[in-house]
């Protein structure tokens, strides 16, 4: 469901008025876009499917996928499928070990995608419990699929990159630095990896 755009708006004006650094940034670039996906086991796979691969190349396998197990969508269909059916249509052995690991999971009741803990480091700590799901994937899931206004991705590098940008900062941010310096911006920190993303695509003169 992601973050309402109407939420996410009242966000990023917040850490304008928080951070002149933003506010600049908003005047340049305007508001983001909302990132929306929906909750659940498809959009977790296809984090597993998308890793390591261009979006373009995600979406190609995606296909291939659903085409050769009869409907990714359906976690028994995974698991029903053969190991060379998997392969032909792009998987890595790695990606078909966590695909199924994560098939399993939900179909045996394991893992209740609708229902995870409402704490944010809790909803995290059970997502790496998949197998092939790190924090990343797991902090992406969570603010694009349930739209989790503090959820705060400090390891992606186009997050890393853009909010050294916009605030300044002499060569990239790590994660620990980042994390550091976002304390500020709770409960908004997800508002923040968003406007990161919108002013890393935006031209900037």
């Amino acid at each position: 469901m992601g973050i309402a755009v109407d939420l996410l708006h009242a966000s990023v004006d917040e850490l304008a008025r928080r951070e002149a650094a933003f506010a600049a940034a908003l005047e340049r670039v305007g508001y983001p876009d909302p990132r929306i996906s929906e909750p659940g086991y498809v959009t977790l796979l296809r984090a597993i499917v998308g890793q390591q691969v261009s979006l373009a190349a995600a979406r190609a396998i995606w296909g291939k996928l659903d085409a050769a197990v009869g409907g990714a969508a359906d976690p028994e269909r995974m698991l029903e499928a053969g190991d060379d059916q998997l392969r032909a249509a792009g998987l890595s052995r790695q990606k078909i070990a966590y695909a199924r690991s994560l098939a399993e999971l939900v179909t045996a009741g394991e893992l209740d995608l609708h229902n995870l803990p409402a704490e944010d480091e809790a909803a995290v700590a059970r997502l790496v419990e998949v197998k092939g799901i790190g924090r990343w994937s797991a902090e992406i899931y969570l603010l694009f699929a349930e739209g989790r206004p503090d959820i705060f991705p400090a390891g992606d590098l186009a997050v890393q990159i853009e909010l050294g940008r916009i605030l300044g900062i002499d060569g990239r941010p790590t994660e620990k630095q980042l994390r550091a310096l976002s304390e500020p911006w709770r409960p908004h920190r997800g508002a923040a990896a968003i406007f990161a993303w919108h002013h890393y695509r935006t031209a900037v003169l």
